[in-house]
């Protein structure tokens, strides 16, 4: 009953338009001092040790910043530029370069926020321009930005890293081969419908083909590979063992750096900008996670999550699957109405242990409760990514438009789970070939 108090108390401070962190930190807080006196102010206060003492959250700023750079500068934009170019003769040309350029920009990030911003910003834009069905590329820009809490560096997985004291290293990888998968169902399903009606993503007409040289096309293809070889650097790095994991990211923010440089581009705003929103964000996922732990440690100390275990198993008579599959609907409708850092820190000290109790490998469930996070952002009537794309998007673009287009993509990232559910070696393949016990 207290557990459940203090998660009711959570969702009506969070409901009042609260930040996340100061919600969580004081029912955490506030729980700690009128269940054990004045003796538990020494949690969140541990709570604080463990945060400033977990080394792998280094590649938190340093991550971020290497995406903020690569966007300030204008090298994301070089790369739609090469998509454009390379990919528009194709019927569905365009919104399969704008799949790719997602993964690219969560490659970079690790926020589906940057993926959106120049998915609307640019590709849009072009795509509207180009006469493409605005009901599709609404859809693919939303679900292809939904991968940057996915494929590595994923923020997502650092701050469940970090919660559900598992280890960063496994958890990219093994969002590897899931945010692969759902990248290629989105472009299996741009081919198939603009193969059978290819009104829908019309190709770039000859006139607009042959006003492009080939010069400019290689000297297109040169820009636009940067971004790409500066991601397989950060990542072949370390797979290959020749970087630890916060070594990858400091790789990341130089490469990034010169970059920049290279192309004189590195100027006094964009080195501004880039570091101030580096710093706003990574302090905002510092006292999001700061405050989870403390959160956490109330439940650890009152053994709520033992209760739950024997309500779900003994009392109601769950199967462990039954009880995998009542978690992930709960995501989902908490998704209509929060975002994923503030599901997290409220089910993740009870689901987590839960899982691990249950037989269940915590490393595989991490990438099941970022899917599901993703499908969440897309569904009504509240998704995250909805009311961000209305935002973005032209006017032309309504939220009718906007709530249409994700019904075939939500149908593709559930087939997805479920594919993920089934055969778990497509998430624990990478984790289990690098990190063999």
């Amino acid at each position: 009953m207290i557990a459940l108090l203090m998660c009711t108390t959570l969702m009506v401070l969070l409901l009042t338009g609260q930040r996340v962190f100061g919600a969580v930190g004081f029912v955490g807080a506030a729980a700690s001092l009128l269940l054990w006196g004045d003796g538990g102010s020494e949690m969140p206060f541990n709570a604080s040790m463990v945060l400033l003492n977990w080394f792998p959250l280094l590649t938190l700023p340093l991550f971020i910043f290497m995406g903020y750079m690569l966007s300030e500068s204008g090298i994301a934009n070089d790369l739609y530029k090469m998509f454009h170019v390379w990919m528009g003769p194709l019927n569905g040309g365009l919104a399969i370069g704008t799949v790719v350029l997602m993964v690219a920009i969560s490659a970079m990030n690790g926020l589906s926020v940057a993926g959106m911003a120049i998915g609307t910003s640019i590709a849009l834009p072009e795509m509207l321009k180009r006469g493409y069905d605005k009901k599709m590329i609404t859809g693919v820009i939303q679900a292809g930005s939904s991968l940057g809490i996915m494929v590595p560096p994923s923020i997502v997985l650092v701050l469940y890293g970090m919660i559900a004291r598992q280890p960063v290293s496994q958890l990219w990888l093994a969002g590897v081969f899931p945010g692969l998968l759902l990248a290629l169902l989105f472009v299996g399903y741009i081919v198939i419908r603009c193969k059978l009606n290819p009104a829908l993503g019309p190709s770039l007409s000859f006139e607009e083909r042959s006003s492009i040289s080939g010069r400019e096309k290689i000297a297109l293809l040169r820009a636009g590979i940067v971004p790409i070889a500066i991601v397989f650097m950060v990542t072949g790095l370390f797979m290959l063992g020749v970087t630890s994991l916060v070594e990858s990211s400091a790789v990341g923010a130089a490469a990034a750096m010169i970059a920049a440089m290279a192309k004189g581009r590195l100027s006094r705003t964009v080195l501004d900008s880039s570091l101030h929103k580096t710093l706003s964000v990574s302090c905002m996922f510092m006292w999001i996670i700061l405050a989870a732990l403390c959160y956490g440690a109330v439940f650890d100390g009152l053994g709520a999550v033992h209760a739950i275990e024997i309500l779900f198993l003994e009392k109601w008579g769950l199967s462990p699957w039954g009880v995998l599959i009542m978690m992930q609907v709960s995501y989902i409708i908490m998704g209509m109405f929060l975002d994923d850092t503030a599901m997290l820190v409220i089910v993740a000290p009870l689901y987590i242990p839960l899982i691990i109790a249950l037989g269940f490998n915590p490393i595989w469930y991490g990438v099941l409760y970022t899917v599901t996070c993703q499908i969440a952002y897309m569904t009504p009537p509240f998704g995250y990514n909805l009311f961000l794309m209305k935002a973005m998007a032209p006017k032309e673009v309504t939220l009718v438009d906007i709530y249409g287009s994700i019904v075939p993509f939500v149908t593709l990232m559930i087939i997805g789970l479920g594919l993920i559910i089934t055969f778990p070696q497509i998430a624990l393949y990478l984790p289990e070939l690098y990190f063999p016990k």
